[in-house]
């Protein structure tokens, strides 16, 4: 691209003019946000210079001081915020400030518009920050020179959908935002203001943050300093700072380790999902230090994808600070720290669980699914991670571990059963569930899709193997039942040896087989995959993934008792059965409707609506 001798203007990309939509209407729970904002990014600046100075020392040289200062021009009513680090050229400006580059923009705009309480206060998730200058400015001016470069160049919008980029001048590297404060933003101006926001938000950057010719915040990583001497509030800024998040930790470790590699630890646990974590790359954003030297935010081999949802840094002296990120990955240290901070979270986890359990199910909710990906994953401490891993049950509406299940199960129980699906409300009025409701046997309800494939690799638990409600025969006969009354009054149930025969005469390969059913108590009939075969909803993601076509037909069970087998049983033994419309009617909607009760469509909707009205008419 040919550099440009004048001004040019630009517009903004749709979702930053939507953005700076909101942001004009100050929308922020609180406007001082917009300086925090400001100096994060200085900072982020000055981080990746020192990175880049380890092996392009001449980058710095003359100026190796990184530092961040503030000034204002009460007479032309400025704010500026200056850093000493990366700065920008003209395709980086087009790059970062026209356009939003992160996957997920829109729907965030969507639930912003539709907040009733205007909160924009999840805008730094989304590394649009900068943005937030609007707030308080008619007008921004970003004056930046490229480290290693000549030229400087002035980036100028008054966030009304278009920005220009011209050619200017600058004495040094590095980046000098400048704000036109609105008429209604002079408080920011004002000493005091200023120097209270930078305490509040920013004391833990670890470059000084210059006003007036004294620098304002502590200027030491926060990491370094005892474990003691953080308060919660700075733990927060800090989470804020280095999660682009708005939300609370729930939980923050802090630890230093010595040893054969010796690291420092700051980790947060959010109490709210981030956006990104079901993104295919599975990215870390634990951010690693050598010597407080900022490496990378994206290491593959520093904690496993299972842990994704972890915020914060780590900080090794053990590491060279010449190593590259591509060669970080097969260092062995790393490896050691890996293995050490994922023991440490997991040892944190369990305490939660254990002490805090109802804090532990929101954890639970938020990032359970993605934890339980560690049983498929990480062999070595796949038991550590099953121990700590809770799940939903028609015991009550309380989570469950897989111990305290062991614990309820029924004299003559063998197997921990479970049903999967996709919603656990939903898969908990199924069917396949009643003939276990009435006996007083636990299910498990697994709704994760996660869950069939660790399933695969973990067999059983406690020498009890899991065993699906779906899949094979209900063999409950073996359970002592809880009610000792037995039922006296109940009808003998009908041989059904007749209508079975119809059924599969009528409805051929399409099921697998047809019997009588142990599991129903209310519902006609269900289908079940038969022993041996791929379990329902396992067989139904891989079709849903592209990995299987088709799949196996299914048993069609019937519950003798039901009103309808019984009437239809009596049918079948009647004369004249072989053709009786009616009946292989009846065949056609008992499947349909099984597969309706397992979330399915009819196998044909439009014979399915016939195939009813017959039947209805005739009844009528």
């Amino acid at each position: 691209m040919s550099k440009p001798e004048e001004k040019e203007t630009f517009s903004f990309q749709t979702e930053v003019g939507q953005l700076l939509d909101i942001v004009a209407g100050s929308l922020y729970s609180n406007r001082e946000i917009f300086l925090r904002e400001l100096v994060s990014n200085a900072s982020d600046a000055c981080d990746k210079l020192r990175y880049e100075a380890i092996t392009a020392p001449l980058l710095v040289e003359g100026d190796q001081e990184f530092r961040i200062e503030i000034a204002v021009d009460k007479k032309a009513k400025t704010l500026s915020i200056s850093d000493n680090g990366i700065g920008l050229n003209h395709q980086d400006l087009l790059d970062t400030l026209g356009t939003i580059a992160k996957s997920g923009t829109g729907a965030f705009l969507e639930n912003i518009k539709k907040d009733e309480q205007n909160d924009l206060g999840l805008i730094g998730q989304f590394g649009v920050g900068f943005y937030s200058a609007f707030m308080v400015a008619e007008s921004v001016d970003v004056l930046t020179r490229k480290a290693g470069e000549t030229e400087a160049w002035l980036w100028s919008s008054d966030g009304k959908g278009q920005f220009s980029i011209e050619k200017s001048e600058r004495a040094g590297r590095g980046t000098s935002v400048t704000l036109h404060l609105k008429k209604d933003a002079k408080e920011f101006l004002e000493d005091a203001r200023i120097s209270h926001i930078i305490k509040t938000y920013s004391d833990h950057i670890s470059f000084p943050v210059m006003f007036d010719g004294k620098a304002l915040n502590e200027a030491s990583a926060i990491w370094t300093r005892p474990t003691k001497e953080v308060s919660e509030e700075q733990h927060t800024e800090f989470y804020h700072h280095t999660a682009g998040a708005y939300d609370q930790p729930w939980l923050t470790m802090h630890n230093k380790v010595e040893g054969v590699v010796s690291y420092t630890n700051l980790l947060y646990i959010p109490s709210t999902p981030p956006f990104d974590l079901y993104e295919p790359e599975r990215k870390s954003h634990v951010k690693l230090y050598v010597n407080r030297v900022f490496i990378t935010e994206e290491t593959k081999g520093l904690l496993p994808t299972y842990m994704r949802f972890l915020r914060g840094v780590v900080d090794s002296e053990d590491l060279s600070l010449n190593v590259s990120r591509e060669m970080l990955q097969t260092d062995p240290k790393l490896a050691k720290i890996k293995s050490g901070l994922t023991k440490k979270v997991l040892t944190e986890l369990k305490k939660k669980a254990t002490k805090k359990p109802e804090d532990y199910a929101a954890f639970w909710q938020n990032f359970g699914a993605v934890l339980k990906e560690g049983l498929v994953e990480d062999v070595a401490l796949r038991d550590r991670i099953l121990e700590i891993c809770r799940f939903s049950s028609t015991h009550n509406a309380d989570l469950t571990s897989l111990a305290e299940y062991v614990e309820r199960m029924k004299d003559g129980q063998d197997a921990i059963y479970y049903i999967a699906g996709e919603d656990a409300t939903k898969i908990s009025q199924s069917p396949h569930l009643e003939g276990f409701r009435a006996k007083g046997v636990e299910v498990l309800l697994l709704a994760d899709s996660v869950d069939e494939f660790w399933l695969q690799h973990i067999p059983q638990f406690e020498e009890k193997s899991f065993k699906s409600v779906t899949r094979g025969a209900a063999d409950l006969d073996a359970i002592k039942d809880d009610e000792k009354d037995e039922k006296k009054d109940e009808p003998k149930a009908p041989v059904l040896d007749a209508l079975i025969a119809a059924i599969k005469l009528e409805l051929g390969e399409t099921v697998k087989d047809v019997r009588p059913s142990k599991r129903l108590t209310d519902s006609p009939v269900c289908l079940i995959a038969d022993d041996g075969d791929m379990d329902v909803n396992l067989e139904r993601l891989l079709q849903r993934h592209g990995q299987l076509e088709g799949g196996m037909p299914r048993v069609l069970e019937l519950n003798p008792n039901h009103g309808i087998v019984r009437k239809l049983a009596e049918r079948a033994d009647g004369e004249g059965a072989t053709t009786d419309d009616l009946l292989k009617d009846a065949a056609h909607l008992l499947l349909d409707q099984a597969r309706i009760l397992d979330g399915e469509a009819p196998t044909n909707p439009a014979e399915f609506g016939r195939r009813l009205s017959g039947v209805l008419e005739s009844a009528l």
